[in-house]
């Protein structure tokens, strides 16, 4: 169970948000915050808190504030951005802050849900949309190439079916579907081949995938 802090100043916002997590049981938003501050004196009860889904504009606190305040506790909970800005310049910015993930509001709900359990995991997410762009200026998003394994690993007929799917654009629920599965063994597909591969989402898997032949 993933128990997340959610920070946004918008009311409508964050109860759109919040509803949208719960609808998965594997997550548990504990507790709601207007401003970085009041996520920060959540954090001093001591309660458990997995992620801090932060937005990056915060009036008293905002989210980059949170995130180097962040650094001067002992806290285990990790820091997810969610922001309508879409200039690389933040997305670095928050990375090289502490941030884990940076994700875009326009992000769908599954996209969110899958990005905040990668995250839980001990992964990092850059959401597609900014990942994709990235990747047609030349990049190489979200995996470097001292994070790709030396050797190509060995993956199933079933993997490999999977990952062209992804490369489609399907989502995990149109995979099931197409393949007769359920969403939960496509997700956990998905995750097995992040891994494996080392790319932190899914441009970036796609990415390795046609960099390495492994689909056309």
């Amino acid at each position: 169970m993933l128990h997340i802090l959610l920070a946004e100043d918008h009311n409508i916002v964050r109860n759109g948000i919040k509803m949208l997590l719960e609808t998965d049981q594997g997550i548990n938003v504990v507790a709601e915050a207007e401003n970085g501050l009041e996520a920060l004196n959540y954090l001093n009860t001591g309660a458990q808190v997995d992620i801090i889904l932060a937005d990056i504009n915060m009036p008293e606190l905002d989210g980059m504030m949170l995130l180097k305040e962040m650094k001067g506790k002992n806290s285990a909970a990790q820091v997810v951005m969610l922001s309508m800005h879409d200039n690389e310049k933040y997305v670095l910015q928050a990375f090289e802050a502490g941030a884990k993930g940076y994700l875009l509001k326009s992000i769908s709900a599954e996209e969110l849900i899958f990005a905040l359990k990668h995250v839980g995991s001990g992964g990092k997410y850059l959401c597609s949309e900014l990942s994709i762009r990235m990747l047609e200026k030349g990049g190489q998003p979200s995996i470097q190439a001292n994070e790709q394994p030396e050797t190509i690993q060995n993956y199933s007929d079933r993997e490999i079916e999977i990952l062209s799917l992804i490369a489609e654009g399907l989502t995990n629920t149109e995979i099931s579907e197409r393949l007769f599965i359920s969403k939960r063994t496509v997700e956990g597909h998905r995750q097995t081949l992040i891994e494996k591969t080392g790319a932190r989402n899914t441009p970036a898997l796609i990415y390795y995938a046609v960099l390495n032949r492994l689909i056309k």
